[in-house]
This record gives C-alpha cells, sequence and structure tokens, in this order.
C-alpha cells in the first residue's frame, strides 16, 4: 500500500508488517495500520482547513513517545510491536476539537 501522506519520510521494510507504513521520523519509529490512513484521509477530505493541525499532532506524538502505533481500534490492532503504544484517530482529534459524527447506527426495524 502507498502512503502517500508519509512520502517523504524514511518508509522501513518490514516483513512481519507488509501492509502497515513503518516509517523513521528523528530518532522516532512510527507504524500507520491501512485503516488508520483511510481514516486520516477522511479527515484531510473533511477538515482540510485543519489537516496541518491533525499532522502537526500526529507528529508531537511520535516524538513524545518515541514509537507509536496508529491503529483504527487499539483493542484489534492489525500490527503488534513490543515497546510500542497505539493510538488511534480520536487520540489526535478530540484534544483538537476536530470530531466526525459517528452516523453508523443499527437498523431502526425491529425483529
Amino acid at each position: 500500500m502507498e502512503y502517500e501522506l508519509f512520502k517523504d519520510f524514511n518508509r522501513i521494510n518490514d516483513k512481519e508488517n507488509p501492509y502497515c507504513g513503518v516509517f523513521e521520523y528523528k530518532d522516532c519509529t512510527f507504524v500507520i495500520e491501512p485503516n488508520f490512513y483511510t481514516q486520516l484521509l477522511g479527515m484531510k477530505e473533511h477538515h482540510l482547513d485543519k489537516f496541518d493541525l491533525i499532522m502537526d499532532a500526529l507528529f508531537a506524538i511520535v516524538e513524545k513517545n518515541k514509537k507509536v502505533i496508529f491503529t483504527a481500534d487499539y483493542e484489534f490492532p492489525a500490527c503488534y510491536k513490543d515497546g510500542f503504544i497505539y493510538r488511534e484517530i480520536t487520540d489526535i482529534t478530540d484534544p483538537l476539537l476536530i470530531f466526525v459524527e459517528d452516523k453508523s447506527r443499527g437498523s431502526d426495524y425491529g425483529d
């Protein structure tokens, strides 16, 4: 998978996680899972005016924690690495007061 948003970063070939983007940033390593990347692209589409803030916050998390896996769901991540912490898109956007309404819901029809 191509991770266009991170094209300027050194990508590490990780045979254990071939579908995830593993990147070096300064003295840090971070992983972008495919589902997280899809969420990030959605944030770019819906909040283009605030997207630089989102990316700045993502890199601040990486710099603070040194080893980060960005996942769509920390309870069921696609990637496991010892010594890494997990962060979801809301860990980035909620402190910035950038919210996405979750319109998915169960059926309106009862049994």
